[in-house]
């Protein structure tokens, strides 16, 4: 650290400064990554356009088409349909495991490529509507449910939530932040294929053991629950038929996932160094898939004489965004300025040295990341402890690329508070679930994640 320049020095000083504002969310967390940025033009740690590069990064218009792609679905409600769709299917029944596993299954699909906090909105208002219905057939038969149940419905929509964004690199921002900084500072740029071949086989394990440990804590105490069927039967005959609108997002939407993954079967069927391959990589990233997909919806045509999505609807979520690139601006100044690696020289002596330094570093990392995603965003946390595990592999001469992706995968966790994501503080707002009983399961949750994400990565290292 004694090598450092002036501009790192201020550099680490704005960096504490920020950390310490997220933690204790002072101001609003974009808020909070402009001002950091803004400080450093202001006290000469970089000049302005080196500083605010990150915030036109491509990522930020992934993120931007991903938006509205996710709005349309919201709007023409393909998202209601598909969760109806579901616990509708005659497997499920009225048997309280298998709806819990339903309501998991439904939330997890949803959240992988809509906003984790919209999928979390939108199936507590059906979980809701579920209960009501178990309650008010309760009253006739006589056969009430343990109240427990409800309880354990209602953490399975949030934690199921944050679970499913990590199938698809869109399905939360701290994915494309763990990507971002990985592609940047150690030249691997990890595919949509290639983030799914990880991802879905850890939502599939983690939401296996999210039904196991939420049925057993939360037991219904009878083998029926009165009034579900009928309740689904019903709300989904209102949805009709398929409307121009829905046909039209959906069609935008396969398109552009079309666009995503076709690049990536066929680098694997034709090689990298097939003319197609290369083409398709330089001509077609994600980002701009996104964005052609999202200007489909001001093409096709939706309901009423009007397009599939309109100008004033594309809500974006600019906060998420801002955030993004402040955070970005941040890491990447401590990497060029030499703060990260510095950081990761003086940590690495804490790091036993030997075959076990790059076991010891995933768990580590992975460790870091739930934690601080307990007390702050998962945003905020990637974006200080991905950097930090980068510098720290590279130092210790370890794979920064898997330690980096379970930092990644971890800071997604943060089951136990309600503060941890928005999609626990919905859920702990519905009055249902006792704070005792979302720190039980959240702890759980936190150190089966963190046993999962290490085992998984670990192996991905010896297959990479």
């Amino acid at each position: 650290m004694d090598a450092l320049t002036p501009e790192a020095w201020t550099l680490a000083a704005i960096v504490a400064v920020v950390v310490v504002l997220w933690f204790t969310e002072a101001l609003p967390l974009a808020v909070t990554a402009l001002l950091g940025a803004a400080a450093c033009v202001l006290l000469g740690v970089a000049p302005a356009k080196e500083v605010f590069a990150p915030f036109a990064d491509p990522l930020i218009f992934l993120f931007i088409g991903s938006f509205l792609l996710a709005e349309a679905i919201r709007i023409h409600g393909l998202d209601r349909r598909l969760a109806y769709a579901v616990l509708s299917v005659p497997w499920v029944g009225e048997r309280p495991m298998r709806i819990l596993a339903a309501v998991a299954l439904v939330s997890a699909a949803i959240s992988g490529f809509i906003s984790n906090t919209v999928t979390a909105a939108m199936m507590v208002a059906i979980v809701a509507g579920i209960l009501t219905a178990i309650e008010e057939a309760a009253a006739r038969t006589g056969r009430r449910p343990d109240p427990a149940f409800a309880t354990g419905l209602m953490l399975c929509v949030a934690f199921a939530a944050s679970i499913g964004g990590l199938a698809t690199p869109i399905g939360t921002p701290t994915n494309l932040i763990g990507l971002r900084f990985i592609a940047a500072e150690l030249g691997i740029a990890i595919s949509f294929l290639g983030w799914c071949g990880i991802g879905l086989p850890l939502v599939a394990v983690l939401g296996s053991l999210l039904v196991i440990v939420l049925g057993r804590l939360f037991p219904a105490g009878v083998e029926r629950l009165d009034g579900v069927s009928a309740y689904v039967a019903g709300e989904r005959s209102r949805l009709g038929v398929w409307t121009a609108g829905q046909c039209s997002a959906a069609a935008a939407f396969a398109a552009t996932v079309a666009m995503w993954i076709v690049p990536g079967i066929l680098l694997a069927v034709l090689g990298p160094d097939h003319e197609l391959c290369r083409w398709l990589k330089d001509r077609l990233p994600e980002s701009v898939a996104a964005i052609i997909g999202a200007g489909l919806l001001f093409v096709l045509p939706g309901d009423g004489g009007r397009r599939a999505l309109a100008w004033k609807d594309a809500r974006i979520d600019w906060d998420v965004v801002l955030l993004y690139g402040g955070g970005i601006a941040l890491g990447e100044l401590c990497f060029s300025k030499g703060l990260a690696q510095a950081a990761g020289e003086t940590i690495t002596g804490w790091i036993p040295a030997g075959a076990w330094a790059g076991t010891v570093l995933v768990v580590a990392a992975a460790a870091v990341a739930v934690l601080t995603s307990e007390f702050t965003s998962n945003v905020a946390s990637a974006t200080m402890v991905v950097p930090v595990v980068i510098a720290l592999g590279r130092a210790i001469g370890a794979d920064a690329v898997v330690a980096a992706l379970a930092a990644t995968f971890a800071a997604s966790m943060g089951f136990m508070m309600p503060v941890s994501s928005p999609c626990n503080a919905i859920v702990y707002g519905t009055g249902r679930i006792p704070l005792r009983a979302m720190m039980a399961a959240g702890a759980i949750l936190d150190l089966a994640g963190l046993a999962v994400i290490a085992a998984l990565m670990l192996l991905v290292a010896r297959l990479w």
